[in-house]
């Protein structure tokens, strides 16, 4: 027998994809049909970006293929579902998790990053007393210079400076 380098259903005409997945620059075919819904088509630009574009999903359309989902009972159907679209069988457990967990709102996408601090009065307070106390400093600090100032001036010009009585000299 003569090999080819190609397999056997290869050479039957079918076409093969390595690891159930597309080639690069390949969309899905949107399960919608109507305009804005299912996932993002993407025009592929021919230069590789950056920074990968991530791909996000309305409940609508999480809705839809979960169903779709549900409905397939022969062997390998499934797999044919999640090739068409692009998905893989983790983005289904997530979706299906999110809808046990509360119908449209659990499919609704999660704001990502960092969660916002909850605003605290006490450190709030904290806070706004030390600047307070900061500023008080620098006024007290500038008024010590000046009355430095004031004495040693009154030093070079010979005028004697009035002592502030205080509660030892007023007996």
């Amino acid at each position: 027998m003569e090999r080819t380098g190609r397999s056997g259903k290869e050479q039957l005409g079918v076409a093969v994809t390595e690891g159930g997945r597309r080639p690069t620059g390949v969309t899905a075919t949107p399960v919608a049909a109507t305009p804005g819904e299912g996932p993002p088509v993407e025009h592929h630009d021919p230069e590789v970006s950056e920074k990968p574009i991530r791909r996000r999903f309305t409940a609508g359309y999480k809705q839809r293929i979960l169903e779709k989902a549900d409905r397939c009972t022969q062997r390998g159907e499934l797999g044919a579902l999640l090739r068409r679209e692009g998905l893989y069988s983790s983005n289904l457990t997530t979706w299906r998790k999110q809808r046990d967990e509360g119908m449209l709102d659990g499919l609704k996408p999660k704001k990502r990053g960092r969660k916002p601090k909850r605003k605290d009065p006490v450190v709030e307070e904290n806070r706004r007393l030390q600047r307070e106390n900061q500023r008080l400093q620098l006024q007290l600090k500038k008024a010590e210079t000046i009355i430095d100032f004031q004495k040693k001036l009154s030093e070079i010009l010979g005028i004697p400076l009035e002592n502030p009585p205080t509660s030892e000299n007023d007996e």
